[in-house]
């Protein structure tokens, strides 16, 4: 399965957002998806085969437990996919970080008329 194809899926997105904050477990995992899906126990397994299956994470057990965690491997597959757009969009972030940053300056320096600018 390409890797868009299993991210392609809100699930998996967000057992992967679950996933990026540390690790967890099977049963955690499942009960968040759950109650933001409603769907089944075994439903949010199968999207843990999938994940696991297709190298976007990894499964260990502790007792009866099984532990999840993200595996970037699969994760950087597509990053380096994406590379040949970001020329698209890298530009257009720069330029607005440019301008959010402007703006704070312009606030900062209205709100305390007092302050030489910096020179």
């Amino acid at each position: 399965m390409h890797a868009f194809d299993v991210l392609g899926d809100p699930v998996r997105r967000r057992i992967l957002e679950l996933l990026a904050d540390g690790e967890q477990s099977s049963g955690a995992v499942t009960t968040v998806v759950r109650a933001e899906f409603g769907i089944t126990q075994p439903a949010v397994s199968q999207h843990l085969r999938v994940l696991r299956d297709n190298g976007f994470a990894t499964v260990r057990a502790e007792g009866t437990r099984r532990l999840y965690t993200v595996d970037d491997s699969a994760l950087r597959v597509a990053d380096e996919w994406l590379g040949r757009f970001r020329r698209l969009w890298t530009p257009h972030l720069d330029a607005l970080a440019t301008e959010v940053a402007r703006g704070k300056r312009e606030r900062r320096l209205a709100a305390d008329p007092g302050d030489p600018a910096p020179g």
